[in-house]
């Protein structure tokens, strides 16, 4: 069988989206969604019913101050390109300018056969399964990489 990486990532936010102190974030957001989708090795994104950023979508985690990200790549090497070597990292290197650090585990990667979409309650699980167990085949971070047979990246 095929696999898909699929990731998702939370955080709650300083303050709402048409606050000053996001409006930096939210200018961006569509730009880097849009370089995202164009970007090699992206497959799919959630998006709201309108087509923007999962940041407009209700969270699961019953805080409306929560965004929830889940996207689904080729590739653990697609996902790094794009988060590591494009404007994104300027985000994720000042996402404390817009978000609180505190809480759970906020990012988690996992395999998903090819074809499926990952939902907003298999991020939140995914969350949870690493937040309880920590780094595994099943739910994972950057920390510790594995590949879809479940076996640890060197």
């Amino acid at each position: 069988m095929d696999y898909h990486l699929a990731q998702a990532n939370i955080g709650r936010f300083k303050a709402s989206l048409d606050s000053p102190l996001m409006k930096e974030f939210v200018d961006f957001l569509e730009p880097v969604n849009r370089f995202a989708e164009e970007s090699e090795g992206f497959i799919w994104r959630l998006k709201d019913d309108e087509g923007r950023s999962a940041s407009y979508i209700e969270s699961p985690f019953k805080d409306e101050m929560m965004a929830v990200n889940i996207s689904v790549w080729q590739d653990i090497d697609s996902f790094k390109s794009f988060v590591y070597g494009t404007v994104h990292s300027y985000f994720l290197r000042n996402k404390k300018k817009w978000f609180d650090m505190k809480g759970p585990s906020q990012f988690v990667m996992w395999w998903l056969p090819k074809g499926e979409l990952p939902t907003l309650q298999m991020a939140k699980d995914r969350l949870e399964i690493l937040e309880i167990n920590g780094e595994s085949s099943e739910a994972f971070s950057m920390k510790q990489l594995y590949n879809p047979e479940g076996k640890v990246i060197v």
